[in-house]
């Protein structure tokens, strides 16, 4: 069990947006589903956590209720290392949900995350600031991220 475990709120989505997350990503799987027993508040035999696990990193999610949402202060950063990956997260967690500015999106559950090309954390820890800082305007400019347009930018002044 790892010691640090990020822990998802939802209304009552917790076991379909887990599936849906696990569908993403390889290494990924529903590891435990904890349902209401005998006596408990709710329907006896709905979901109450869902564990799982997103390349292998754990996560649990939480039939909570609508008391609270989720917002961008908190968000899931996600390391692409190419522009297929990179549009192949966007469209799936864009559907049905709302698209960002500068890599970042909502997904359907309204969970905020940031799909980010390794190669733009490359390009913008540059010690060339010049460099650094095109590469800084053109993202601003983005809503989903173009490794070519980034790389443009970095070698184009």
């Amino acid at each position: 069990m790892q010691k640090v475990t990020t822990f998802l709120w939802f209304d009552n989505q917790a076991e379909e947006a887990a599936n849906f997350y696990v569908s993403l990503f390889k290494n990924s799987r529903i590891v435990n589903v904890s349902r209401t027993g005998e006596g408990s508040p709710g329907p006896q035999g709905s979901v109450t956590i869902v564990t799982f696990e997103l390349d292998g990193q754990e996560y649990m999610a939480l039939n909570g209720g609508p008391h609270h949402t989720f917002n961008e202060a908190i968000s899931l950063f996600v390391n692409c290392e190419s522009q297929a990956e990179v549009d192949t997260l966007w469209t799936r967690l864009t559907d049905g949900g709302e698209e960002g500015p500068c890599g970042w999106l909502k997904d359907r559950y309204g969970l905020s995350w940031q799909i980010v090309p390794t190669a733009l954390g490359e390009m913008m820890s540059d010690p060339d600031a010049e460099k650094a800082g095109r590469v800084m305007n053109a993202m601003l400019q983005m809503k989903k991220l173009d490794v070519a347009a980034l790389k443009q930018a970095y070698d184009n002044g």
